[in-house]
């Protein structure tokens, strides 16, 4: 099974997940980083900005882009975190399973919600990446066929651990 992360190993250079965690609660607690609504700073600098649900539509709109002309259906993420130095918006849906259930199924819907977001943001050239944080759950070998088919079409999977280097966030020292 090809898999991007091992979760929690290194909670200086990333963020550890526990059940549906709150991305901008987890970066408070980072060395540096301050949260102030929605916007994200480092060493008091801007880097990213959190749109989480419907909040993504609410930037879209003062963008003057109407997502009803490009899309056929609001998609709402759990997190969309755009990175400033990347110009890139990345995609975070967490899927904490204990039982087996339609979260099984969702995750083989990565590659068209890509593909949907990636339509959104193409007005301000803004490209889109999609990471699910994932729960030891889908660690069992019953999920290697999917976790290999987030892989192939682009998409990528953590366990209960994202990387601050991968979203192109500042590590503290």
């Amino acid at each position: 099974m090809k898999e991007k992360g091992f979760g929690g190993g290194n909670t200086i250079t990333g963020l550890n997940f526990e059940k549906a965690t709150n991305i901008l609660s987890l970066l408070k607690s980072k060395k540096g980083y301050k949260v102030k609504g929605s916007v994200i700073f480092y060493q008091n600098k801007e880097v990213a900005r959190s749109y989480r649900k419907n909040e993504l539509y609410k930037f879209l709109e003062t963008e003057n882009i109407n997502y009803e002309k490009i899309v056929s259906k609001k998609l709402l993420p759990d997190e969309a975190l755009y990175v400033i130095v990347n110009n890139t918006l990345f995609i975070i849906e967490m899927k904490f399973q204990k039982v087996a259930g339609s979260v099984d199924e969702k995750l083989q819907t990565c590659d068209f919600k890509r593909k949907q977001y990636a339509k959104l943001m193409a007005p301000l050239n803004i490209e889109v990446e999609y990471i699910y944080i994932l729960s030891d759950w889908f660690r069992k070998p019953q999920y290697k066929d999917v976790l290999d088919y987030i892989i192939s079409v682009g998409c990528q999977f953590y366990f209960k651990y994202l990387p601050l280097q991968k979203l192109g966030l500042p590590v503290p020292l």
